[in-house]
């Protein structure tokens, strides 16, 4: 859909020009300044601090009585104002909507908790300068392919492969090897999906497994996971750096500071009589590999002092002889057996294959060579300790979060892709090495691949020291310092992934499983207590209530991070009456109450107001509130019902909406039932409770939904589709979104797809602000169309307004509604003379500035306009509250709301936060 402006037929009304002839226009990503976010107070968006400079109108619907005298500090607009309202900042058509209405660059970014003070003010970071200066230096970034693919795959390709693949197909046969690989890698590959969940859970900063096991399931157990983590890096590393120097001493026996010789026994079968024979070999002393080893891990970590950049250029250096000597080795394999070669390499052979399909189980002296006295006895429990280790280092491509361009898409792709390659490679390797020799060959070379090996074994031997030497490296690189977007993850699997890995511990070894186990526990507790709790009381309600109250004194009463906010609604039942006595609750708000929540789970509060003196209704309220609570059951909502008795509806809301609740378990969004019947019923009490209602909550910083068309609204057999229709116009801290999110989350929307709509009023900022928003959105895990829809000038608009153009459904209730509004004034005004004394609206003084009353008018048959040329066919439509005016008539409000929802089936008009609920950080 192409983005323009509002139809040609909208266009008839005349607008204030400013004196200055500039206009609003959104802050970019140039604009060095510092910008002071207002906080979300009633009236501040149309309130004197923000006026505009206007020049007067004759030709108004409107004009103001000369006979009515009104005091000037009561006028808005007047010179004070003027002086500081900024000028063209006030000009702006959403001016209705607040200051902060467009979401722009500055809002996005402020949203995300980039480059964001601390508060300066105690009411929970409502107050916040956001400063845009230059970005800060970062080091280079890496994608897939250097960022994780070759980091994961020079982890997983190590010594094991070389110098003891060939033995254990020897040991456990072609058909144990097969299962064995199979089962180990699976463990892998299921890790890795977990891996990848976690990883496109939200944008991820630096720390490597540490940050991404704490972010997702708390800091106890990243703490306790990243400690035994990184001890196995360690472990790891070291093994790396024996194995390499292992290899260069069988290689070059000559550099070996210490010689140590080991008998060989061989046992074989002449004319059916088994004989033995012996032979005698060289092998590396312990004290070589320490002398050797310590150098290697010196020269290793000179290297990783000097920067993941350095590491990354080192990198290829490692892995390319390493590809050059796999190839050689299956290239002499297939060309096998060559003229120098031992009898016991046959080629391959389908006899041979045969002959070691099956496994043969049997004692080895500590080096690995058969012996029937050996101390040492194989079995396949014992070869998964031995071969999993060459299957691990998935993590490789997670300690470098901070050095990836794209988390998200890196990390998934390149460790998947790693483990199937290499997993593939095992289980095809098994198979040649199972035709390629006897069984005796395969168990007696310890480097059969480099026997083997295409033109010279010298080829094997350089890339088995590099291989190792750059999984050593990766050990050493990057020590550990819900809703995913990978959709190929599911809690099963990570669940399915945990069993393996446990189980395959207690096949390595049960007494180290124990023990590291008993030290992730150890850690844990350290890390999540706090003090020795009392022990106070007996049974289990004393126990249920001690555990209640720790819960609740653990959430704290300090502002809760976006990444665990969670909705806690507090549901009006009957703010306008007109239900039956014996309904408590419209059964409609009831759905809806649990489509805020996710799978129906969490809590809510039903509130219901009851007029009158308490003393007199105590027991009609205690009646009135055991019906609601049965009906809360009926309905199948996790939540608590209360009933307040209060002389007025909008003093009993203000006593609920500063006492209800406990810490962080007070309700944060207020969801009522958008007052359809107010004209009919009284156009006076309804419209000033309904504005006192939502100043109430702007000031105790809650969360406004108010639901339009609710006899409309789906029940969870009633499935939907279209489209769910987000008109984000003011900074709400990402509620709307959340609330477009959980709807998907239901039977009844599930096949619906979001669609935002941004509201620009300059044509030059939509393609800058359409890009921001669609960034914004991948990295909040959203899958949304974006669409910007910018606003014409006032002066096109008279210009189509002087055509006369015909006019829709939209702009006859605006009509209307001018002329309701005059009518109303007139009768103010009357009022006000006779009464001598400044206008007034229930008991309390307004103040009117007809040019304003027309401006806002206006901006809602643009808004409205927009909603219906756009989303008509929409399952619903989510727009931004705007607040009510300071010292504005509350009758005045109700007609900018009912121009705003005029033929709009099903609606949820929002007022978020100017605090986050979301982030796309992990």
């Amino acid at each position: 859909m192409e983005n323009g402006g509002i139809e040609e037929a909208d266009d008839a009304l005349p607008v204030p020009t400013p004196l200055n002839g500039r206009r609003y226009r959104p802050v970019g990503s140039s604009d060095r300044a510092v910008i002071q976010m207002t906080s979300m107070e009633p009236g501040s968006s149309s309130a004197a601090s923000i006026e505009a400079v206007v020049t007067p109108q004759p030709p108004r619907n409107l004009k103001p009585d000369a006979n009515l005298t009104i005091d000037p500090s009561m006028r808005e607009g007047s010179p004070d104002d003027h002086a500081t309202s900024g000028g063209s900042q006030g000009d702006s058509k959403l001016e209705l909507f607040g200051f902060d209405s467009l979401v722009n660059i500055l809002g996005l970014k402020s949203m995300t908790g980039e480059q964001i003070q601390a508060p300066s003010s105690p009411r929970d970071g409502e107050d916040v300068a956001i400063t845009i200066g230059r970005p800060k230096e970062t080091g280079p970034k890496f994608g897939t392919m250097m960022g994780v693919f070759v980091p994961c795959l020079q982890n997983i390709l190590g010594i094991i492969y070389y110098i003891r693949f060939t033995w254990i197909v020897g040991m456990a046969g072609v058909w144990q090897s097969l299962v064995l690989v199979s089962f180990c890698g699976a463990c892998t590959f299921l890790t890795g999906i977990s891996l990848s969940a976690i990883a496109t859970n939200g944008a991820m900063k630096g720390g490597g497994p540490y940050y991404l096991i704490g972010r997702a399931l708390g800091p106890e157990v990243g703490v306790s996971i990243g400690l035994c983590f990184f001890l196995g890096n360690a472990v790891a590393g070291s093994m790396y750096v024996l194995g390499a120097v292992e290899t260069f001493l069988d290689a070059v026996p000559s550099a070996g500071l210490f010689q140590k010789s080991v008998t060989v026994v061989n046992n074989t079968l002449v004319n059916g009589t088994e004989t033995a024979g012996t032979s005698t070999i060289s092998t590396p002393s312990l004290h070589d590999l320490q002398v050797y080893g310590v150098i290697v891990t010196i020269l290793l970590c000179f290297i990783v002092f000097g920067g993941v950049k350095i590491i990354n250029k080192v990198a290829p250096a490692f892995l390319i002889p390493v590809l050059f000597s796999l190839l050689c080795i299956y290239l002499g394999v297939f060309i096998a057996p060559r003229h120098n070669a031992p009898k016991g390499i046959t080629g391959l052979s389908i006899t041979t294959f045969k002959d070691n399909w099956g496994s043969d189980y049997q004692r080895t002296n500590n080096a690995g060579v058969p012996d029937p006295s050996g101390s040492i006895y194989w079995d396949f429990n014992a070869l998964v300790g031995l071969f999993f280790p060459a299957v691990t280092g998935i993590m490789a491509g997670s300690n470098r979060s901070a050095s990836l361009k794209d988390t998200q898409r890196s990390i998934p792709i390149g460790t998947l892709s790693a483990t199937l390659t290499t997993t593939a490679m095992y289980l095809f390797s098994v198979l040649l090495f199972g035709a390629l020799a006897t069984r005796e060959e395969l168990l007696t070379d310890r480097l059969l691949t480099a026997t083997v090996a295409w033109p010279a074994p010298a080829v094997i031997y350089i890339g088995i020291i590099l291989s190792t030497l750059g999984a050593a490296l990766q050990s050493l690189t990057g020590a550990p310092s819900w809703r995913p977007r990978w959709k190929f993850h599911h809690w099963s699997l990570s669940l399915v992934g945990a069993l393996l890995c446990v189980v395959i511990m207690f096949l390595i070894s049960w007494s180290f499983t124990v023990v590291s186990l008993a030290l992730a526990s150890l850690i844990y507790y350290y890390v999540s207590i706090k003090g020795k709790a009392g022990d106070w009381g007996d049974g289990f309600k004393s126990a249920y209530f001690q555990l209640a109250l720790r819960s609740l004194r653990s959430l704290g009463a300090n502002q809760v991070h976006p990444k665990n906010w969670y909705p806690i609604p507090l549901i009006f039942c009957r703010p306008w009456g007109k239900l039956p006595e014996n309904v408590p609750c419209h059964p409609k708000l009831a759905d809806f109450a649990n489509c805020m929540k996710k799978k129906g789970r969490g809590m809510s509060i039903f509130v219901s107001i009851m007029d009158g003196d308490y003393h007199e209704l105590a027991e009609d309220a205690k009646t009135a509130c055991r019906q609601l609570d049965a009906y809360i059951d009926y309905k199948r909502c996790e939540g608590v019902a209360e009933i307040i008795v209060a002389p007025t509806m909008s003093d009993g809301f203000r006593s609920i909406v500063q006492t209800m609740g406990l810490g962080n378990l007070k309700p944060n969004i207020v969801v009522m039932r958008y007052p359809e019947i107010w004209r009919r019923e009284n156009l006076t009490q309804i419209p000033s409770t309904f504005v006192s209602i939502i100043n109430d909550c702007i000031i105790a910083n809650k969360a406004v939904v108010i639901v339009k068309g609710l006899d409309e609204w789906p029940n969870e057999y009633q499935r939907q589709y279209g489209t769910i229709d987000l008109y984000w116009i003011v900074r709400d801290g990402g509620l709307m979104l959340l609330l477009s999110q959980l709807l998907l989350t239901k039977e009844s929307f599930e096949s619906c797809k979001i669609q935002v709509f941004c509201i620009s009023e300059e044509d030059t900022d939509a393609e800058e602000l359409k890009a921001d928003v669609k960034k914004f959105l991948y990295d909040l895990r959203m899958q949304a169309e974006v669409i910007v829809v910018t606003m014409k000038s006032w002066e096109s608009h008279m210009e189509s307004s002087s055509t006369g153009a015909q006019q829709d459904d939209s702009h006859e209730a605006y009509t209307s509604a001018q002329q309701r509004i005059r009518t109303y004034l007139d009768e103010m005004k009357e009022t006000a003379q006779r009464e001598r004394q400044p206008l007034m609206e229930n008991g309390r003084q307004v103040v009117v500035n007809e040019q304003k009353v027309d401006k806002f008018l206006y901006t809602m048959l643009k808004l409205n306009s927009t909603i219906l040329r756009y989303s008509r066919m929409a399952a619903v439509v989510l727009v931004s509250l705007p607040p009510p005016p300071l010292n504005h008539p509350s009758y005045f409000y109700m007609e900018y709301m009912d121009l705003l929802v005029e033929n709009v089936p099903r609606m949820l008009i929002v007022r978020g936060y100017t605090r986050d609920v979301v982030t796309f950080f992990t």
